[in-house]
């Protein structure tokens, strides 16, 4: 962690919970790395606190933008001056800058990492079913990502399950602004039919909690990527893989939207030379077994949306 200094540029992560986020490891010895005075910040903040806090944090000249975690990146929305076209049809943020004017302009990044992280190991998504477990922000992001039109291709259909009444329907309204895709809410998350299965729910988080899914149900041509940064390898990855799927961790969408946080907030340099270098960072946040895997994989070095 780079010395903090009276004159520290401070930067945020919020969430409810916040044991989990990686992104201090990972931004925090760039900025050092790069000579920059900055820190990168964990704040455990409830959501009914969350537009109090946001509000009166910025109110510090020296807090100079916060990154968003579960759950706060859909109703932080409402405090907002203005965001990215692809924030507003998600419906969610994972990042906030405050202007030279005051105006606090949020972004959105997840979704165009979660699909770069598709490309780096070789999952397919273009003309694919996609079932999301789970319709939060993250959710709502990677959905927004995978039916935006792109030269690859967008996803046949996404299908979004929570618990939650009315979530996932949500949800699915605001993604109808998009013809590239089916969009639809269902009420299970039966991953039998889908050739790609997301877990963005919580689920994974604590050892007691059940399955995302039922992997037994799973097509034997389906690949399944669990969006849960913790206990790697979750136990949804590893009963996939069991059974002989392609299963993935979420750490690789967290590295390929790195340079478009670092961009957002205006360190233009360093993530540009994050482009031709993730070796670093992956280093820093991989578990060993998964790098030992990364170096047994013929997979590109980076992915560019």
């Amino acid at each position: 962690m780079p010395p903090v200094h009276g004159d520290t540029d401070v930067y945020l992560i919020l969430g409810d919970p916040i044991e989990q986020v990686l992104a201090p490891e990972i931004f925090n010895p760039l900025f050092a790395r790069f000579g920059r005075d900055a820190v990168l910040v964990p704040v455990q903040v409830a959501p009914q606190h969350l537009h109090a806090f946001v509000k009166a944090a910025f109110l510090a000249k020296n807090i100079k933008g916060m990154w968003l975690t579960i759950p706060h990146k859909v109703p932080v929305m409402a405090v907002l001056d203005s965001c990215s076209d692809l924030a507003r049809l998600a419906g969610a943020v994972n990042a906030i800058r405050r202007n030279d004017d005051g105006s606090l302009e949020g972004g959105l990044f997840d979704g165009e990492g979660f699909v770069c992280s598709l490309d780096y190991f070789d999952i397919p998504y273009a003309g694919k079913k996609v079932l999301m477990v789970g319709a939060g922000g993250a959710a709502a992001a990677i959905g927004a990502s995978l039916v935006q039109p792109r030269a690859s291709g967008s996803a046949s259909s996404v299908a979004f399950f929570d618990p939650a009444p009315g979530k996932a329907a949500e949800v699915v309204a605001r993604l109808q602004a998009t013809d590239t895709a089916q969009l639809l809410a269902v009420t299970s998350s039966d991953p039998a039919g889908f050739d790609l299965v997301v877990n963005a729910s919580p689920l994974g988080l604590r050892a007691t909690d059940p399955l995302p899914c039922d992997v037994a149900r799973l097509e034997p041509h389906a690949a399944l990527v669990d969006i849960v940064m913790k206990n790697y390898p979750t136990p949804v990855v590893r009963a996939a893989r069991t059974r002989g799927l392609h299963a993935e961790p979420g750490f690789e969408m967290l590295i390929q939207q790195a340079h478009l946080y670092l961009d957002f907030f205006g360190f233009t340099d360093i993530a540009a030379a994050l482009r031709q270098d993730t070796a670093t960072i992956r280093q820093q946040i991989y578990p060993q077994t998964l790098l030992d895997e990364i170096s047994q994989a013929s997979r590109p070095f980076f992915v560019t949306p």
